[in-house]
């Protein structure tokens, strides 16, 4: 059984925002997963990462950030993005106690994620996980946005659709060689930024989804 928990974070001198925890009574990790630049928790994407990821033992705690909450169309500047990450890490580790605890996200959510461990390490985060790292802006190829990973010490896993339209592979994938063992490139086939696939590939967006989810719960449970 899926436990469902809507609720409120508070974000220091910043203000609130919606919050959800959906956790299985076996929980044995807990993800949380920030949205992407252009939709909010609530999106269909980060719904069914949430639902499964529960099928599969491991709970996600999502948030909006500020300017979501408030509809605003552009994204919160990073010092604002990086507070909210940091109130809901540690909400997440005051709810679910003793589950081992993983941050990151999609496009934009795990970028501010992975720009905030890399300032000062966000407390008891054993790994980060991105759902497709925005590298760069659409058709301007480049490695400068991952720069800042190279201070990051935790293990990180980069699940990546090939035909990735924010994430030239030829350009990402020096960037996680560069990194050494504690990155982690899966590549799925065919998928874009979201990780929907072409009719043409004979697998479906569901086939492509349960194998992110798949990869990104074995790559949980080996962490240390």
């Amino acid at each position: 059984m899926v436990q469902r928990r809507e609720f409120k974070l508070d974000i220091e001198r910043i203000g609130t925002v919606s919050a959800i925890l959906t956790q299985p009574a076996d929980a044995r990790a807990c993800y949380v997963l920030a949205h992407g630049a252009g939709a909010d928790m609530r999106h269909a994407f980060m719904e069914k990462v949430a639902e499964g990821l529960g099928d599969r033992g491991i709970a996600a705690f999502r948030f909006n950030f500020p300017y979501m909450e408030e509809k605003k169309g552009r994204p919160d500047q990073p010092v604002v993005a990086h507070a909210a990450i940091r109130a809901a890490v540690a909400e997440a580790a005051r709810l679910c106690p003793g589950l081992k605890l993983v941050a990151g996200g999609k496009s934009f959510g795990g970028r501010m994620t992975s720009q905030a461990q890399a300032k000062a390490a966000l407390p008891d985060v054993k790994g980060l996980a991105f759902l497709g790292f925005p590298l760069h802006a659409t058709k301007k190829p480049s490695s400068e946005r991952a720069e800042h990973l190279a201070g990051i010490t935790i293990p990180m896993l980069f699940l990546q659709g090939t035909r990735d339209g924010l994430a030239d592979l030829s350009y990402l994938r020096p960037v996680i060689s560069a990194l050494g063992p504690k990155a982690t490139l899966h590549e799925v086939e065919g998928g874009d930024h979201s990780f929907a696939v072409l009719k043409k590939s004979g697998r479906t967006n569901e086939d492509a989804l349960i194998e992110v989810l798949d990869v990104l719960t074995a790559w949980i449970d080996g962490i240390a």
